[in-house]
């Protein structure tokens, strides 16, 4: 996470977690026009999987959140404020996340480059706490980043597994039907048939 995103998502912890949920995260992205505030909430995780994040969750943590910005007012721009559940493709922003998605494949984008890269993708192989590393498996070797140098982080979902990849069609393509193969006619349309 960026400075002011790490700013944000400390400022605005106590207010989510006093509605029950957790801030997993908190995405600052500026553009010309304006920023936009993405905030990640989730069930707690001993709420985990009997209770989800609902539309509901999402709008109470709006409205709380929006008001105490408003007090607060860390953000001088015009901003868009999102309040989102993790998806499928769940960011991680936190050394505990990546703890427990240890064996998840990432696709990572890192703020300052390491060993000549600033995107990787590859399984969470380890995580070392007191170090404040992450260690993933890239193209068969290991590699290991500070959770700190980490800008970005989503769980790549193994949609195969969940039932929602695409599948190949088996058998024959099917056949084009019989203008694909007709060649154009440069007959005058004088001389064509026409419905009447």
């Amino acid at each position: 996470m960026s400075d002011k995103a790490t700013e944000i998502a400390n400022l605005l912890a106590p207010t989510v977690q006093s509605l029950g949920l957790e801030l997993l995260g908190v995405e600052y992205l500026t553009a010309p026009g304006g920023a936009t505030l993405r905030l990640y909430i989730d069930v707690p995780l001993a709420e985990q999987p009997e209770r989800v994040v609902n539309i509901d969750d999402c709008e109470r943590v709006s409205r709380e959140v929006s008001a105490q910005l408003d007090v607060e007012d860390p953000i001088s721009a015009n901003y868009t404020l999102e309040v989102s559940s993790p998806g499928v493709d769940r960011p991680l922003f936190t050394g505990e996340q990546f703890e427990r998605a240890i064996g998840e494949s990432a696709k990572v984008t890192l703020k300052l480059p390491q060993d000549g890269r600033r995107r990787l993708q590859g399984e969470i192989l380890a995580v070392d706490l007191e170090q404040g590393t992450v260690t993933f498996k890239v193209d068969n070797a290991p590699f290991t980043a500070d959770v700190e140098n980490i800008d970005k982080a989503r769980i790549m979902p193994d949609w195969a597994a969940l039932g929602l990849a695409p599948t190949k069609p088996t058998g024959p393509a099917p056949k084009q039907g019989g203008k694909a193969n007709k060649k154009p006619s440069n007959e005058p349309a004088a001389k064509k048939p026409r419905a009447e």
